[in-house]
């Protein structure tokens, strides 16, 4: 049953963060809700058991891959001038109405014994054999030239985003 909570709430936060991606005018809030989706679907990730798959998610893509995006999206330029005053004065006091209801009902399940274990690792114990070892094992000894390759070229990517800066604010 819980799995089954989680997995709607997080379905609807990340088909909710991709309207936001292709309905946002603006590219930052564009990249907000890629990283909002990027989250449900780690959460989905660790109610699969699949948690190195989840790591790797939020490390790689939501870490990595968004801060490489609003790097881009800086470099381009976003010089429109923003809205600072607060047209919902009423929003704060809901979301931090819904964060402590969440923080308190989190707490009361805790307290009352709430089994926060997926219910696949009850029937069937043998699915959590993915562990961190069982995947870096054969990345590190089979893979790696695979590995060192990706690694260079990411690097060697960087180097030049960063070089293509320089030259063009140079010329302007």
């Amino acid at each position: 049953m819980v799995e089954a909570v989680v997995f709607v709430l997080m379905a609807v936060g990340a088909l909710g963060g991709a309207a936001i991606v292709v309905l946002a005018r603006n590219p930052v809030y564009s990249a907000l809700g890629l990283l909002g989706t990027l989250f449900s679907v780690a959460v989905l990730y660790v109610v699969q058991l699949a948690h190195t798959v989840a790591a790797v998610q939020v490390i790689v893509y939501a870490g990595a891959v968004m801060t490489l995006f609003l790097f881009v999206i800086m470099l381009i330029g976003v010089d429109r001038a923003e809205m600072i005053e607060e047209s919902l004065p009423w929003q704060r006091r809901i979301v931090l109405t819904i964060g402590v209801l969440v923080v308190i009902l989190a707490g009361t399940l805790t307290v009352s014994g709430f089994d926060w274990v997926p219910a696949a690792t009850v029937t069937n114990p043998g699915v959590t054999s993915g562990t961190v070892e069982a995947i870096a094992r054969p990345m590190f000894t089979g893979w790696v030239l695979a590995f060192e390759a990706t690694a260079l070229l990411l690097t060697i990517s960087a180097a030049g985003s960063i070089a293509l800066a320089h030259y063009r604010r140079r010329d302007g």
